[in-house]
C-alpha cells in the first residue's frame, strides 16, 4: 500500500518512509519491533475517512533506511519527534504497538507531552523486563528472553523461525492462514536479523515506568492488552499509569485480527476527547 507514501530525512543518510493520508485531527501509529507501517492498513483505511492518519516506518524497518547505527529507541524517539516537525504537527494522537510504545515513552522523556492530544499504548509494559517476572508484566522470563536474543536472532531463518512461532502463538488467536502468516513474517524481516538483535536488546532493557505514570497523568490515555496476560498486564497498567483507561481484546496483534472492534474501541475513545469531530 503506496497511498500517500514519501519520505523525510531524520539525520544525513537516513529517511523514514511514512504514509500521510486524509485530512483532520492527525493520528499517528509507529508499529512495533521490526514490523512496518502495512500491519496498520486496517485503521489507514477506517480512519483516513474522519482524520489525517501518519503510519510510520522506523528507522532500519519496512521502507525506511537500513543503517548501522541508530537502532534504539532513544533515538527513535528522537525521530518520531523530527517527523512530527517535519510535517508540522500539532495536538496528536500517538499510537504506538508493542515496542513501538517506547517510541512514544521516549519521546515523552526528551519532549514532554505539550504536543500530544492523547496516548494510545498497544500491549506493551514500560518495563518489558524484571527479575520479578511472575508479579510484573514482561515479556517473558529472563532465561526465555535471553534464549531468543542469543539463538533466534543469530541469522536470518532463526529469526523467521522466531517470528512465525510469536505469530501464532502470541499475536493472533485464530490458525492463520499460510498467506496470512507468510505477510507477517515478510514484513518482519525486512529488518536484519543484526539489527533486529539490537532492538530486541534497547527494548528488553528499557524502563519508561515515570514517563508511563507522566503521560497517564498529563493526557488522555488508554492502554489496550491481549486477553492472554490481561490480569497481570491490569494490575501493573493500575500502579504505574494509574489514570491511563484500559481496554481488553484478543491477542497481541488484535488491532488487525479483531480491526472492527478495535477501531470502534478507538473511534470512541478519541470521540470522547474531541465530542465535535474525532
Amino acid at each position: 500500500m503506496n497511498q500517500g507514501g514519501k519520505s523525510i530525512k531524520v539525520e544525513p543518510g537516513v529517511e523514514l518512509f511514512i504514509q500521510d493520508i486524509g485530512h483532520g485531527v492527525p493520528i499517528v501509529f509507529i508499529p512495533g519491533w521490526t514490523f512496518t507501517t502495512e500491519v496498520f492498513h486496517k485503521q489507514v483505511e477506517y480512519f483516513q475517512k474522519t482524520n489525517r492518519v501518519i503510519v510510520i516506518d522506523p528507522r532500519s524497518h519496512g521502507r525506511s533506511s537500513i543503517t548501522m547505527h541508530g537502532n534504539d529507541y532513544a533515538t527513535h524517539g528522537a525521530d518520531l519527534a523530527k517527523v512530527m516537525e517535519a510535517l508540522e504537527l500539532k495536538d496528536v494522537t500517538l499510537i504506538g504497538w508493542s515496542f513501538g510504545c517506547l517510541t512514544m515513552w521516549e519521546y515523552i522523556r526528551q519532549h514532554g507531552t505539550q504536543n500530544i492530544k492523547s496516548l494510545v499504548f498497544i500491549d506493551l509494559s514500560a518495563k518489558p523486563l524484571s527479575t520479578n517476572h511472575e508479579q510484573d508484566w514482561v515479556e517473558g522470563p529472563l532465561d526465555e528472553i535471553a534464549a531468543a536474543y542469543n539463538y533466534y536472532l543469530r541469522d536470518s531463518e532463526k529469526q523467521r523461525e522466531f517470528i512465525s512461532a510469536y505469530a501464532t502463538g502470541v499475536m493472533v488467536q485464530r490458525t492463520l492462514e499460510e498467506g496470512e502468516l507468510s505477510w507477517i513474517v515478510e514484513q518482519s524481516l525486512k529488518t536484519p536479523h543484526y539489527i533486529a538483535a539490537n532492538l530486541f536488546a534497547s527494548g528488553m532493557f528499557s524502563d519508561y515506568r515515570e514517563e508511563a505514570r507522566l503521560a497517564s497523568e498529563a493526557v488522555p490515555t488508554l492502554t489496550v492488552i491481549a486477553e492472554h496476560w490481561a490480569d497481570t498486564a491490569k494490575r501493573f497498567v493500575e500502579h504505574h499509569a494509574p489514570k491511563s483507561a484500559i481496554e481488553v481484546l484478543g491477542g497481541h496483534l488484535m488491532f488487525w485480527e479483531h480491526d472492527e472492534k478495535f477501531n470502534q474501541m478507538l473511534g470512541q475513545f478519541m470521540h470522547a476527547q474531541n465530542p465535535a469531530g474525532a
